[in-house]
């Protein structure tokens, strides 16, 4: 299952399905099914931030998803990872309260070693330049614009501690889509396509920048999961 916030993003990922068909489109969830080199696969949308991503998962858990890769777009909080890369997500920082309903905040929010293992080697054989670490997930998109907030100085101060932790870039859903995929014994990861530079007061630049090589990770690693389980 491939997932993305945006629902005009599961046309796009499905372009690279055969036979792909819409199955529902309910308020923000858009889903596709189709095949990838004969294996079932589909995208969905999550909408924005853990509330509704969460909320999706869930669901398709309830009817059978097992393998979760979110394909999103990100900001950078390092120098070094350019507008047009893409990160490969090992870990979120837990920067949003939806989870802390679900288990206390020392439980880490980790992506599985066997999805990130196939997103790696699917970047390597695709030639994208990618980056792999933790990754920021929060519930503010405007928190990478601190002089909108009253708590400009101390919203600015936290993300520079996740700049400091080496922290690479900062999304929306992939700590909630991490917590609730574990704790219901399911696969998750994601590829995220690198839109804007946080780190740089940039927080967008170029809104389709990486997307497409974000989505061809993506569907490459299907393949590569695929293979290995056959």
């Amino acid at each position: 299952m491939l997932l993305c916030g945006d629902p005009d993003r599961v046309p796009r990922i499905a372009s690279r399905f055969a036979n792909a068909r819409v199955v529902s489109q309910v308020r923000e969830f858009r889903v596709m099914t189709g095949l990838v080199d004969g294996v079932a696969v589909s995208a969905a949308s999550t909408g924005i931030g853990c509330p509704s991503a969460v909320m999706i998962v869930e669901a398709l858990m309830e009817a059978g998803a097992h393998t979760f890769v979110r394909v999103g777009t990100s900001g950078a909080l390092q120098r070094r990872v350019r507008v047009g890369d893409v990160v490969i997500a090992t870990a979120a920082v837990r920067d949003e309260g939806t989870t802390r309903f679900y288990v206390p905040p020392e439980y880490p929010a980790v992506a599985s070693h066997e999805v990130v293992s196939a997103l790696v080697e699917a970047a390597e054989r695709l030639g994208v330049r990618y980056h792999v670490g933790v990754v920021h997930t929060k519930d503010a998109f405007y928190v990478e614009e601190p002089d909108r907030l009253p708590s400009r100085a101390s919203a600015q101060e936290r993300m520079e501690v996740w700049e400091r932790a080496g922290v690479l870039a900062t999304e929306m859903e992939c700590s909630g889509i991490f917590v609730v995929s574990a704790l219901r014994g399911a696969r998750a990861g994601a590829v995220l396509a690198v839109v804007g530079s946080t780190v740089e007061g940039r927080p967008i630049v170029d809104e389709s920048a990486g997307v497409d090589d974000a989505i061809d990770v993506a569907v490459e690693a299907v393949r590569i999961l695929a293979r290995r389980e056959r």
